[in-house]
């Protein structure tokens, strides 16, 4: 029988982990007042106890217009302290500890940011719904340097490492692609141009990591839909990450305002991601359309196994495979692709010691995560939690909608 190689280190630049597991960053809505919690120590040391290699805390702001949720981090020095406890529990644990830094782009709202937003071009947001505005070349080198300075404030919080957030339609990823990058100046057009901004970023990212720490990129494989990236300029985008210094790249896909279900895969509960809203034209809204404007896209185990391979076959740097892992087995079967490490988000929230569990059990464990995405349609409201582990009982209407989702999904199969 081949040896397994989970449970063996891997380096990722200077950073060496103890295995080959990362908890992704799955937005974990943990953070009010834009800063860590009890909550969010609570859960990331959970999961470095469950045996992870690495956990990532989710997506931070590196300035405040990139905001997109009320609950979510923004990068600056008041919070370093808070985040250095964490880090410390993290580390307490034996697991190294990363932060995702990105901005939002256009898809967030002046009562959030605190502006009119902005991103690669001008516009309108419909899933706001607010207008946006296209951020002026003389703009976008400042804009560069937060992420530079979120580095230095990410290694003065205790971090081994940073995943720079470049895909599921942030702002790197709607200057990346032709759908939402309409410029007609040099950061417009070609997709030389259309990296430069990517590559300012990268500059100063790299100059801030320096020798110590860890730079991980996420980026998109496909956009999902009709006009966006595909898999063409999307390894021509890996092929310059890789040319930037980056030490390993996550590949992922999708947008999240224009194909949120091409990222997470399978079917979104409309009726739990209203009940936990509190503005009711947006709930009843949603509650009217949800359902055309989430499409669902079916889930299989490693979903995005197919397209990676062909980065993997191309780019001779790192690379992390995320999506829809929750077995072992499979596990084992990308590592064995060639992939240094993989990604979970929905699989350790379900089971924060699925690791341990892997370890324990061998090649039959499997969490017990049956895709409902439950956790998903309530994060957008208050805390991501897997409904299978809450204290509270749900209510009979939306128990009644998990249980026809996770029936539906096993009639399926995977």
């Amino acid at each position: 029988m081949k040896e397994s190689k989970l449970f063996t280190p891997v380096t990722l630049g200077p950073l060496t982990l103890r295995n080959r597991t990362i908890r992704s960053a799955a937005f974990e809505s943990m953070c009010p007042g834009n800063k860590p919690s009890q909550e969010l120590l609570d859960y990331h040391r959970s999961v470095a106890a469950g045996g992870v290699g690495m956990t990532t805390v989710a997506y931070a702001a590196v300035t405040r217009s990139g905001l997109s949720f009320d609950r979510q981090l923004w990068m600056r020095p008041e919070i370093v302290p808070g985040l250095r406890e964490l880090t410390d529990a993290i580390h307490a644990e034996g697991a190294a500890a990363s932060i995702q830094l990105g901005h939002c782009g256009n898809m967030s709202h002046k009562s959030i940011c605190g502006c009119m937003p902005v991103g690669a071009s001008t516009g309108f947001n419909l899933y706001s719904p607010t207008f946006v505005r296209g951020l002026r070349a003389d703009e976008l080198p400042e804009m560069a340097r937060a992420y530079g300075r979120s580095v230095n404030l990410a290694r003065e919080a205790g971090f081994d490492a940073v995943e720079i957030h470049a895909g599921h339609g942030y702002l790197i990823s709607q200057f990346l692609s032709p759908s939402t990058n309409h410029r007609k100046d040099e950061f417009g057009g070609s997709l030389e141009n259309r990296m430069r901004f990517m590559d300012m970023v990268m500059d100063e990212v790299m100059k801030a990591a320096g020798r110590d720490m860890a730079v991980l990129v996420k980026m998109n494989m496909r956009d999902g839909f009709r006009g966006g990236m595909e898999l063409d300029e999307s390894l021509q985008v890996a092929k310059r990450l890789e040319q930037s210094g980056a030490h390993a790249l996550v590949l992922s896909g999708g947008f999240v305002s224009k194909a949120p279900m091409y990222v997470m895969r399978g079917e979104m509960p409309i009726r739990t991601m209203t009940h936990y809203m509190t503005c009711w034209w947006l709930k009843y809204g949603v509650r009217m359309v949800g359902k055309y404007m989430i499409p669902t896209v079916p889930f299989k185990e490693a979903y995005f196994l197919e397209d990676a391979l062909k980065f993997r076959r191309e780019i001779k740097m790192p690379l992390v495979y995320v999506g829809g892992l929750v077995a072992r087995k499979k596990i084992d079967e990308v590592l064995d692709c060639g992939f240094e490490a993989v990604q979970m988000g929905r699989a350790l929230l379900n089971d924060p010691a699925f690791v341990n569990h892997m370890r324990e059990e061998g090649e039959n464990a499997r969490c017990d995560c049956r895709h409902s995405n439950y956790c998903i349609a309530r994060m957008y409201s208050i805390d991501m939690a897997c409904h299978q582990r809450l204290k509270e009982k749900l209510p009979p209407c939306l128990e009644k909608e998990i249980a026809a989702i996770e029936k539906r999904q096993a009639t399926h199969g995977e």
